[in-house]
């Protein structure tokens, strides 16, 4: 399927790469169907609605940047989507990178959750304090690499 994307103009995208998101996105609940495409820039990737073309977030594996990373979500949640097991699930973070040049972050209080077999999604809002939705990951990589 061909996908006209914020950054990358028109790519084909395979059916794998599909998520539902049935509520949408914390301030963007009005858009539903996304792509998870590969970045320019390794372990990045877009998610790029399918709705609005000039909707995109980046994202990442949150594990790749906090290596502690919890999340405490209840099964009702989880149900949500039809997970079943810890097995079924992708998790991804939003980055921001601000275009006045200060830290870029990862918002690990709300992760995007999918379920790997039915590609349906969600964001949660964790109430473990530890997160933040502005989390320092430059600051982060850097301290993992001075250890």
């Amino acid at each position: 399927m061909e996908v006209k994307t914020k950054t990358m103009g028109t790519v084909n995208v395979d059916e794998s790469q599909i998520v539902s998101f049935p509520n949408g996105l914390y301030g963007f609940e009005e858009y539903h169907k996304y792509a998870i495409i590969e970045a320019e820039y390794k372990p990045f990737y877009w998610l790029q609605s399918l709705d609005e073309q000039n909707l995109a977030f980046i994202i990442v594996d949150p594990f790749l940047i906090v290596n502690d990373y919890e999340l405490d979500i209840d099964d009702r949640t989880l149900c949500e989507i039809g997970i079943d097991s810890p097995g079924d699930v992708i998790l991804f973070a939003i980055i921001t990178v601000p275009a006045d040049g200060s830290a870029v972050t990862a918002n690990l209080q709300g992760p995007i959750v999918i379920n790997r077999k039915n590609r349906t999604a969600l964001q949660v809002i964790l109430s473990d304090s530890k997160w933040t939705t502005k989390h320092n990951i430059i600051k982060t990589l850097n301290d993992k690499e001075k250890k």
